[in-house]
């Protein structure tokens, strides 16, 4: 880099400067040589620095799993579990078969509410009974569809509500598992299926009857088709109703046992004063809120 100096005029031209009125300072430019060596004691690098790469947002998926994985932490060894089903419960199952084959827990024994839940549960080598053999369940684990403040649950969109309902009120304790999009205000307020399980005989009839029931929430009954566009049949061999509301249903309580009361309704999806805990997995984490 050039340096600006301030020097003293050389012993000619000062002794000139001495005949003038005033003394004059010469500037002089100098310009050293240019070295390209970096010194001994000094190292050059250039990094090239990049901020880190965001995570991924959570999916759906993922938030399963963490509130799935919390839950498995009520499991002690020696318990009978009721052992839901549907896409979160699947998950609760398959954590079950780790600790078990992992040696963590032992002796555990689950009554599964559905065929599905009960071929995963077999493939991963968890013991399984009926509630016949063991009608008190130390923990029920399952998800949910709807879950309102006072916990309060939707469930059955998997087809199973007959199955879970009986085994989750055989439970001392039964824990639920949800990701955040699950909450809502009122039971029926996700907008999405309230399913009721009914009879094949005439099953028409009841879907009328119960799409006049719920008229002042705007109710869609719909009868659910499979795959195939053919009626959708559970496991218990009957029919579902689905029931879709416009605004939330007013009074659950007061709801299921006029739906309770129809012939030919076998169990509908409003799982009331149930649930222990229930388990919430969102972006900020997992939180468990209890009654």
């Amino acid at each position: 880099m050039a340096t600006l100096s301030l020097l003293s005029p050389p012993p000619s031209i000062s002794s000139s400067l001495h005949h003038n009125a005033a003394a004059t300072t010469r500037l002089i430019l100098r310009t050293p040589s240019l070295n390209l060596r970096t010194p001994p004691h000094r190292s050059l690098s250039i990094k090239a620095l990049s901020s880190p790469s965001p995570s991924p947002p959570l999916t759906q998926d993922d938030l399963k799993k963490l509130a799935a994985d919390k839950a498995v932490d009520y499991v002690r060894s020696g318990m009978v579990l009721g052992l839901g089903t549907g896409s979160t419960a699947a998950f609760v199952v398959a954590r079950l078969g780790e600790l078990l084959k992992s040696g963590q827990l032992k002796d555990i024994v689950g009554v599964p509410t559905s065929k599905r839940t009960q071929e995963q549960a077999a493939s991963l080598g968890i013991p399984l009974s009926i509630l016949d053999d063991h009608p008190k369940l130390d923990l029920a684990i399952d998800g949910a569809d709807e879950v309102d403040p006072d916990l309060n649950l939707v469930k059955g969109r998997g087809g199973a509500l007959l199955r879970e309902k009986m085994v989750e009120a055989a439970s001392d304790k039964f824990v639920v598992v949800v990701d955040d999009s699950k909450l809502v205000s009122g039971l029926g307020g996700s907008g999405l299926a309230m399913p009721v399980e009914v009879v094949q005989f005439c099953w028409k009839y009841n879907l009328i009857r119960l799409q006049e029931l719920f008229k002042e929430e705007g109710c869609d009954a719909k009868l659910r088709l499979d795959a195939d566009g053919k009626p959708y049949v559970t496991d218990n061999m009957n029919y579902i109703v689905d029931l879709y509301f416009k605004t939330p249903i007013k009074d659950s309580g007061a709801a299921g046992k006029e739906i309770s009361a129809f012939e030919g309704v076998v169990e509908h999806g409003l799982f009331l004063d149930m649930a222990t805990a229930v388990i919430i997995a969102g972006k900020d984490g997992v939180s468990v809120k209890s009654k």
